[in-house]
C-alpha cells in the first residue's frame, strides 16, 4: 500500500488562514481517491460532474460531497450480508455450488452492527443485496468493487438522520433500525427521594388530629400555628415573621390563606376567627360567631368558611358588616375537615361523626352525604384534573381513602391504606395524590391515580404526621407532627419537565435544618 509523506509541522503560533495552499498531494480527496486505487486495481475510475453526461442505462445523480453508499457491496464477505428473501434463499440452497456456510450471519451482534453501519433493512434493499449475492456466486469469488457488485465508494446522498440519531443520541428509533434487538424500555416508577431536604424545628406544634396548622400561600409563604402565635415562614428568603400572638388566654387551631395570597384567615380556641393581611402584618377584622373553636378553615373565591367544635360551618364575606351571611347545619360532632372545589361551586365537609358531607353555594342542607367512612374524616382534597372527584380518609378505626363522584353521586373505590389517614392533597402537575398518616406507621405515601399503586413511602417523622401543605409551584410538600419538627418533601415532578426542580424557589438547595421561630 502507498503511503502518504508525512505533513510538515506547523509552528505553534502560525495562523490557519496564512497558511500555504495544500498541494493535491495531501488533499481530503486525492487521499480518499488514492487509498482505494492502491489497493483496488480493478475499480472503475470515479466519474466526475464535469464528465459527459451518463447514458440512459445508468443515471446516477452525483451530489457535492462523497459520501459511502455500501448498499452494492458484497458484505458476505464480513459475515454481515442482510438476510435474503425466502425464495433468494431457496435458490440459493437449491444451487449445487453452494457451500454449507454459505448463510448469513443472524447473530444479535451481526443484526446490530449490518444495521448500524448500512441502515435499515427494507424489502428492496433485501431484494437487491439477494440478486448481489445470488450473481457473486454463480460467478465465483470475485474480487470486492468489481462490476458484478458496484464499487464499495460512490457518490450518494447522505445517511438518513434519523440512523445517526438512533445510533449517537439514544433516541425511540431503536425498534425500526434494530428489529430484534432492542427490547421494548418501560418508563418505570419515577424515582422520589426518600428523605427531607431540609427540617425546620416547630416548638409547641401541638399533637392534636382535629386541628389544621400549616398551610402554603400562592406567594410561597408558609403559615404555622405555634402555641397562641402565628409565624409566617418566606421559602424564597427563609425569613421567619411572627405575625401575630394571642395572649395566654387563647391559642390557634387553624389556619388558612385566601387565593390571592395576601389575606390569612386565623382560628382560635375561643371561637373566634381573625383575618390578617400578611403584607403588612395587620390585623383586619375579627369575626365571634362560633362557640367553641375552630378546627378548619376554608376560602373560595369571595366567600371564608369556618368548621367548629359547636358543630356548625359559617360562611363569612369580609366585605359585609355582619359577622357571617349563612350557616349550616348536618354535622353530628366536630367539623375537622373543609375543602372548595376549584371551580368554588362546591363544598366538602367531613366531621368526627364520621360523615362526609357535599354542600353548594347556596344550600343550607348538605346536597350529597357520605356515609361509608368508619372514623371521623378529616382528609380531604377535590381532583384538580377531573371535575367532580373527591377523595376522602377516615381515622384510626377506617384508615381508609375512598373516591366520590359528586357529579353522579357514586362511590368510586376504596384502599385500605392500614393506618389514620390524617391528610389527603392531590397533584396539580401529575395525576398523583399524596397521603400522611398516623397510628400506626406515621408514614407518607406518594399514590398513582387511578391504580392507587404506591410510587413512595416516607419516613422520618417519630409521631403522627397531621399537618400537610402542598407549594405553589405543586413540587413540595410540607408536612408537620407532634415531634416538633416540619419537614419539606420533593415529591411532584415540575408541570413541563418531568424532573423535580424546585429546590431552588423555595430557597433550599441541601439538607438544612433550622428553626421556625
Amino acid at each position: 500500500m502507498d503511503h502518504l509523506p508525512p505533513a510538515p509541522p506547523r509552528s505553534p503560533m502560525e495562523n490557519s488562514s496564512s497558511s500555504k495552499p495544500p498541494t493535491p498531494a495531501s488533499t481530503p480527496s486525492s487521499r480518499l481517491a488514492s487509498s482505494p486505487s492502491s489497493r483496488l486495481s480493478s475499480a472503475p475510475p470515479h466519474p466526475s460532474p464535469s464528465s459527459s453526461a451518463p447514458t440512459p442505462a445508468s443515471r446516477t445523480v452525483y451530489s457535492d460531497r462523497f459520501i459511502p453508499s455500501r448498499t452494492g457491496s458484497n458484505l458476505a464477505l464480513f459475515d454481515l450480508a442482510p438476510p435474503l428473501s425466502h425464495d433468494a434463499a431457496s435458490a440459493s440452497a437449491s444451487s449445487p455450488g453452494a457451500p454449507s456456510g454459505s448463510t448469513p450471519t443472524s447473530s444479535p451482534y451481526c443484526a446490530l452492527l449490518r444495521a448500524a453501519l448500512f441502515g435499515p433493512t427494507t424489502p428492496d434493499r433485501v431484494a437487491s443485496s439477494a440478486t448481489a449475492c445470488s450473481s457473486s456466486s454463480s460467478a465465483g469469488a470475485s474480487p470486492v468493487g468489481s462490476p458484478a457488485t458496484g464499487n464499495i465508494f460512490r457518490f450518494k446522498a447522505e445517511v438518513p438522520r434519523s440512523a445517526k440519531r438512533a445510533l449517537f443520541s439514544g433516541g425511540g428509533d431503536e425498534g425500526v433500525l434494530f428489529p430484534g434487538v432492542f427490547t421494548a424500555r418501560g418508563t418505570g416508577p419515577r424515582k422520589i427521594p426518600r428523605s427531607p431536604y431540609k427540617v425546620l424545628d416547630a416548638p409547641a406544634l401541638q399533637d392534636d388530629f382535629y386541628l389544621n396548622l400549616v398551610d402554603w400561600s400562592s406567594h410561597n409563604v408558609l403559615a404555622v400555628g405555634l402555641g397562641n402565635c402565628v409565624y409566617l415562614w418566606n421559602a424564597c428568603s427563609s425569613k421567619v415573621t411572627k405575625l401575630c400572638d394571642l395572649g395566654v388566654d387563647d391559642t390557634v387551631c387553624s389556619v388558612g390563606w385566601a387565593q390571592r395570597g395576601t389575606h390569612l384567615a386565623v382560628g382560635t380556641n375561643q371561637g373566634k376567627v381573625q383575618v390578617w393581611d400578611a403584607t403588612r402584618c395587620k390585623r383586619i377584622r375579627t369575626m365571634e360567631s362560633h362557640r367553641m373553636r375552630i378546627g378548619a378553615l376554608a376560602w373560595s373565591s369571595s366567600l371564608l368558611s369556618s368548621g367548629s367544635r359547636d358543630k356548625t360551618i359559617l360562611h363569612h364575606d369580609i366585605r359585609a358588616q355582619d359577622d357571617y351571611i349563612s350557616k349550616l347545619a348536618g354535622h353530628k360532632s366536630e367539623v375537622c375537615g373543609l375543602k372548595w372545589s376549584y371551580d368554588n361551586r362546591q363544598l366538602a365537609s367531613g366531621g368526627n361523626d364520621n360523615r362526609l358531607y357535599v354542600w353548594n353555594q347556596h344550600s343550607a342542607h348538605p346536597v350529597l352525604k357520605y356515609t361509608e367512612h368508619t372514623a371521623a374524616v378529616k382528609a380531604i382534597a377535590w381532583s384538580p384534573h377531573l371535575h367532580g372527584l373527591l377523595a376522602s380518609g377516615g381515622g384510626t378505626a377506617d384508615r381508609c381513602i375512598r373516591f366520590w363522584n359528586t357529579t353522579t353521586n357514586m362511590h368510586l373505590n376504596s384502599v385500605d391504606t392500614g393506618s389514620q389517614v390524617c391528610n389527603l392533597v392531590w397533584s396539580k402537575n401529575v395525576n398523583e395524590l399524596v397521603s400522611t398518616h398516623g397510628y400506626s406507621q406515621n408514614q407518607i405515601i406518594v399514590w398513582r391515580y387511578p391504580t392507587m399503586s404506591k410510587l413512595a413511602t416516607l419516613t422520618g417523622h417519630t409521631y403522627r404526621v397531621l399537618y400537610l401543605a402542598i407549594s405553589p409551584d405543586g413540587q413540595t410538600i410540607v408536612t408537620g407532627a407532634g415531634d416538633e419538627t416540619l419537614r419539606f418533601w420533593n415529591v411532584f415532578p415540575s408541570p413541563k419537565s418531568q424532573s423535580s426542580d424546585s429546590l431552588s424557589s423555595i430557597g433550599a438547595t441541601s439538607f438544612v435544618r433550622s428553626y421556625i421561630r
